[in-house]
């Protein structure tokens, strides 16, 4: 079969499934024109506001399915030896082909005169399948926007942003073997922007809808707040106090010990035994050194997405009720910690820049002789001096964060316990007369 036969086979059926309007079917069986209803959209949010949380749910999981689907199959059929793909399509070029056109399909359903949804739970469903990665950033950033403000489509723009954005940060994502999956994604980005732009119009005049503030949403975010707190701390306090010191301690304990097992032998160019620089316990330090390395970039990534998911809960409560001032206090020690946790990273990456050259100095003096000594030493005590200072403003931020997030954990004694009002109880309110409508009534 040639390229085009495959590649046109594939775009066909995707487009097909993607197409299946599952929103206006759900509202249908359930005696409504989702299309005379709320935005008349046929996407899971306005199905949701509509007839319910239970069926918004739905629509999204069946709108994400038929996303995922076409591009699983896709690339499952194009990495097997069944269809023999010709050399010039590969199995991703053919995976990103049936998630655009599941996409489009949704966007421009032919079963209802191409009018369809916008794109965000069919464009996760291929995203998820074609970029996981990235697909966790955009779910990361919707939650956050989502929990902060209460506006879906807001969320959904940001989530896109995001996805874009992580795309272009990775490395050289326009060589050949990149490409096209770069690309996916800036036209998938675009596409749901263009879909949003009667909510941009409304976000900016303040008439966008919000989600009501309703008892499973106070619940969700206080879920989220609590878990993205306890795991920053948690993982705060198990990499300082246990991962770090344990390491450290372990192996220059091994390195000076006098009969060392087999998987640590002694190196003749750590056999120097100085007051100052110790050879063998050195050969320990950069052993656990080069092991803990690696964890600072997991590390600082575990505590930038608790301190992002953590802080757009509490300003979400801040906002909606902006007469309880433990929220506001609770607001500004979490964005403390965040930016402490963002110059941290910096800190890092100052102190990893001076971990080579404390290093090299260290080596030159332990293979030095005895005419080169005094002056190889001076040069390393310099270097370490320096790399000391570095590190310990490092370990100071950290526990500055430390201190932060185990104030706004003891906070969490005082949670939300009620909803807040104002625009909160508008939507409450339009989404009430909605239901009570009289093509609803009998329903």
């Amino acid at each position: 079969m040639t390229a085009a036969a495959v590649l046109g086979l594939t775009i066909l059926a995707s487009y097909l499934i993607g197409a299946i309007p599952f929103g206006y079917l759900i509202a249908r069986w359930r005696g409504v024109d989702i299309l005379r209803h709320g935005s008349g959209n046929i996407g899971a949010t306005n199905v949701g506001r509509v007839l319910g949380r239970r069926f918004g749910i739905l629509v999204f999981l069946l709108d994400f399915a038929k996303g995922a689907g076409p591009a699983a199959a896709a690339l499952a059929l194009g990495r097997g030896p069944w269809l023999g793909l010709p050399s010039s399509l590969s199995a991703d070029d053919l995976g990103v082909a049936a998630g655009l056109a599941a996409f489009l399909g949704h966007l421009f359903p032919v079963y209802l005169r191409f009018h369809g949804g916008k794109g965000v739970a069919t464009g996760a469903g291929v995203i998820a399948v074609l970029l996981p990665g990235p697909a966790l950033t955009a779910l990361l950033t919707w939650v956050a926007i989502a929990c902060a403000t209460r506006y879906v489509s807001l969320a959904s723009l940001a989530a896109v942003l995001a996805l874009a954005l992580f795309r272009l940060w990775t490395p050289e994502p326009f060589a050949d073997e990149n490409r096209t999956l770069t690309v996916f994604c800036l036209i998938a980005a675009g596409l749901v922007a263009l879909r949003h732009r009667a909510n941009i119009t409304r976000l900016f005049r303040g008439t966008e809808n919000r989600i009501p503030d309703s008892p499973a949403m106070l619940t969700f975010t206080k879920v989220i707040h609590l878990f993205a707190v306890g795991l920053w701390f948690g993982a705060a306090v198990f990499f300082t106090f246990v991962v770090g010191l344990s390491l450290f301690r372990s192996f220059e304990a091994v390195g000076t010990q006098p009969d060392r097992p087999a998987w640590f032998p002694p190196s003749m160019d750590f056999a120097m035994d100085d007051p100052d620089i110790t050879g063998p316990k050195e050969q320990g330090t950069r052993a656990a050194g080069f092991a803990v390395t690696p964890m600072f970039a997991w590390y600082f990534l575990i505590q930038g997405v608790c301190g992002l998911l953590a802080v757009a809960t509490a300003l979400g409560w801040s906002w909606s009720q902006p007469h309880d001032g433990v929220h506001r206090i609770r607001s500004m020690l979490l964005l403390i910690a965040l930016a402490t946790v963002l110059a941290g990273w910096a800190l890092e990456r100052k102190v990893d820049s001076l971990r080579q050259p404390r290093n090299q100095a260290v080596d030159a003096f332990l293979r030095s002789t005895p005419s080169q000594a005094e002056a190889a030493k001076a040069a390393a005590l310099s270097a370490k001096s320096t790399f000391g200072t570095w590190h310990g403003f490092s370990l100071l931020l950290n526990f500055v964060t430390l201190a932060l997030v185990a104030v706004t954990l003891a906070l969490a004694a005082h949670l939300p316990s009620h909803s807040g009002d104002g625009a909160v109880a508008d939507s409450q309110k339009a989404t009430s007369q909605v239901r009570s409508s009289p093509a609803l009534s009998d329903h």
